[in-house]
């Protein structure tokens, strides 16, 4: 295989990979599990999404994904990661039995096994393999739904696709289970040189063993399509079926009959990304995980413009919804993981971001730069409604005409609207759990935007339109109020930033932020209207208070509960006389806030109600990484770190009783930490000089079966 170079084209190509999967995923949501005959029965031929999800919830195929390749930055070891690194992952990012993928039980599901065997300190690999877990459970599909992201992130370099995959796929699966993670990934990987499939498949098999079922399936149905002279994908999955069908074995889920979906698709499909997508999801099985992969290797090998706009993007819009721990990154859009990645291929490769891409990536703020031919950042448009007026079209279009910085922008266009009407282009900050169609992954969130920071954006006119008056606009869920900034006039042809400092708010969550334009002129006809917008970002400094009894308890399938605006990893929340309450039959925590706040303070008023520790948390990266401050159960007031297990930094005496209420502030500034009471007086402070945590969210925590209730949260 030719030497790779990375480039400006690796970057879309990533993108592009990342956004098949996705697409892969939604195709196959909703006959996952269906055979091939029940599929031809109810609807025929699928070429086309078969259910209109408007807005997809998540899905475990992009959860683990997403999450764990942030194993490569958490853990700092880059190329030479480890299956523990990526075990810490998924203890950090997953939530606790809920959530996330599917938690069958322990010897059922995989992933759910791994993960227990993981809490009772079984280490990886050791927490995956056949040796604890027996060969049915470590064969299963896990080993290579989970795994595209270590393919998109050794783009050309498929030895170090391998290995990545390997220790990877090693965390909960085992032989075939591993095997089949490499080899996606090296297919993923190769896919960005522009060989053939069959040298792509080729390459694919030289890294896992000859003798292996996984490397025979492969063999055998690429040997059934060379000898098949029809070329007829559904006489090729007959021969699937009857050679490598789920009856011939065990589990609920197994590798091999997906894997032979796979390899058919990629044969019978031409190189053509709908072909290959859809022969895969008539196949049936686990369609969303064959599609997933599908489109992973399919996207990067036909780049964006083998995609069909209208057909595969325009549905999804570039929005990503997932079910982690930390509500703020269950909101994110196919861009941001794109970049993300990409970042992580040039680090591994040991070359510098291309220079016109290190603006946007920033771990400070949220940021849409609509540099991806044809992304849009899941943004969307609103108009006031007009009862008299005809209901407004709009059309949002990613072009190269016009651009703030770098060379794209987005173009809204809607019509007909009346003078003085007002439009709304924005991005969703925050979901109601009623707007998902479908959510057996239970996500939760977290706003993305909060009081106290700021929302900025380029907007421009285009030069034939009149002027018009702009301002930034956020929207609070719990009041029904829009929030406005300074009106500005904008001229037409001028690229003009609108800046809005939100105020502090109590009580309020954020569930929009974007522009609101006035459509100009004072008569009564009806008229189209556009506008440009680059660079919309958001971030800094929140200033806000939670009113508990503006919050609401979320039932989830299964008979979870979530609160409004918080995630839970672990333990039972509710909510009661106006108070957040959360307990535990061991420990439990619940998250707030953004991943992004960096210098802040928390003030809260707690309630110890009864058992062991009682606790703020602070610069919460996922479930392995924060600060706690509060009382434990020797009557001390302390500090701890966690790094996978909770350390004390620093503790005094402190006499708390239960049932009585505590104003505490926990005030984070760098690597200071410092604990104040109700008063002002500084009780204790701690300057952490060993790998401190600089940005995170907020949390309460209970250890030692505690039950804390929380009266006031104020973070500023």
């Amino acid at each position: 295989m030719a030497i790779y170079q990375l480039s400006e084209k690796t970057i879309e190509q990533i993108y592009a990979g990342w956004l098949g999967k996705i697409i892969g995923i939604r195709l196959g949501a909703p006959v996952e599990n269906w055979t091939a005959e029940k599929i031809a029965e109810v609807y025929g031929e699928i070429w086309d999404y078969p259910v209109d999800y408007n807005i997809f919830a998540a899905d475990d195929d992009s959860n683990g994904p997403v999450f764990f390749v942030r194993s490569l930055k958490d853990s700092g070891h880059g190329a030479e990661l480890t299956a523990q690194d990526v075990a810490d992952a998924l203890l950090n990012y997953a939530p606790c039995e809920h959530g996330f993928f599917w938690w069958g039980g322990y010897g059922v599901s995989t992933e759910h096994t791994a993960y227990l065997n993981l809490q009772k300190g079984i280490p990886a690999p050791l927490s995956g393999s056949i040796l604890k877990n027996g060969s049915t459970m470590a064969e299963q599909i896990g080993g290579q739904i989970f795994i595209d992201a270590w393919g998109l992130v050794a783009p050309g370099n498929p030895d170090l696709a391998a290995k990545l995959a390997k220790q990877a796929a090693s965390v909960t699966h085992d032989r075939n289970g591993i095997y089949g993670g490499i080899f996606i990934a090296v297919c993923i990987s190769a896919a960005f040189t522009g060989c053939t499939i069959r040298e792509m498949l080729d390459a694919a098999l030289s890294y896992i063993p000859e003798d292996s079922e996984y490397a025979r399936t492969v063999r055998e149905v690429r040997a059934f399509y060379e000898k098949e002279v029809s070329k007829d994908w559904r006489a090729a999955f007959r021969y699937v079926k009857e050679h490598f069908g789920y009856d011939r074995y065990p589990g609920w889920c197994h590798i091999i009959p997906n894997a032979a979906v796979i390899i058919l698709a990629l044969l019978y499909g031409e190189d053509d990304f709908t072909k290959t997508l859809c022969i895969g999801n008539m196949c049936g099985w686990d369609t969303d995980c064959n599609v997933g992969n599908l489109g992973t290797i399919m996207g990067i090998r036909k780049g964006l413009e083998g995609i069909d706009y209208d057909r595969w993007r325009k549905p999804v819009n570039d929005l990503l919804l997932c079910s982690g721990a930390v509500g703020s990154l269950n909101i994110m859009d196919v861009p941001y993981g794109a970049v993300y990645m990409a970042e992580r291929a040039f680090e591994l490769a040991g070359k510098e971001l291309l220079e016109s891409w290190r603006g946007l990536v920033t771990d400070r703020t949220e940021k849409s730069h609509f540099e991806f031919p044809g992304s849009t950042h899941a943004m969307r448009v609103r108009c006031e409604t007009n009862p008299d007026a005809p209901h407004p079209e709009y059309h949002l279009r990613n072009t190269e005409e016009t651009a703030a910085g770098g060379k794209r922008s987005l173009r809204m266009h809607a019509f007909p609207l009346q003078c003085g009407q007002k439009v709304y282009l924005y991005q969703k900050t925050w979901f109601e759990h009623t707007e998902l169609h479908d959510d057996r992954y239970q996500p939760a969130f977290s706003p993305k935007i909060y009081p106290g920071q700021q929302l900025s954006a380029q907007v421009r006119i285009p030069e034939e339109r009149a002027a018009v008056q702009a301002c930034m606009y956020v929207f609070d869920h719990n009041g029904k109020q829009v929030y406005t900034g300074e009106t500005i006039l904008l001229n037409p042809g001028v690229w003009t930033k609108l800046v809005f400092r939100i105020p502090p708010m109590e009580g309020a969550l954020l569930s929009e932020a974007g522009v609101q334009f006035t459509v100009p002129g004072n008569s009564a006809g009806q008229q189209d209207f556009a506008a440009y917008i680059d660079d919309l970002e958001y971030g800094g400094s929140p200033d806000y208070t939670i009113d508990f009894a503006k919050e609401r308890e979320l039932m989830l399938p299964m008979g979870h509960c979530e609160i409004t605006q918080f995630t839970r990893l672990k333990g039972y929340s509710f909510l009661e006389k106006n108070a957040l309450h959360l307990t535990a039959d061991d420990c439990g925590e619940i998250y707030t806030g953004s991943h992004l706040f960096r210098n802040y303070t928390v003030t809260a008023v707690l309630e110890p109600v009864c058992g062991g520790g009682h606790y703020i948390n602070v610069r919460v990266q996922g479930g392995l990484r924060s600060y706690a401050a509060g009382f434990d159960e020797r009557g001390r007031l302390g500090l701890w770190k966690k790094e996978c297990d909770y350390r004390e930094l620093i503790s005094i005496p402190y006499e708390w009783k239960y049932g009585e209420r505590y104003t505490l502030t926990v005030a984070v500034m760098d690597n200071r930490i410092s604990v104040r009471d109700e008063d002002g007086r500084e009780l204790i402070c701690y300057v952490d000089k060993e790998r401190p945590y600089l940005a995170g969210a907020v949390g309460f925590s209970v250890r030692k079966a505690g039950h804390l209730a929380v009266h006031r949260l104020r973070i500023g």
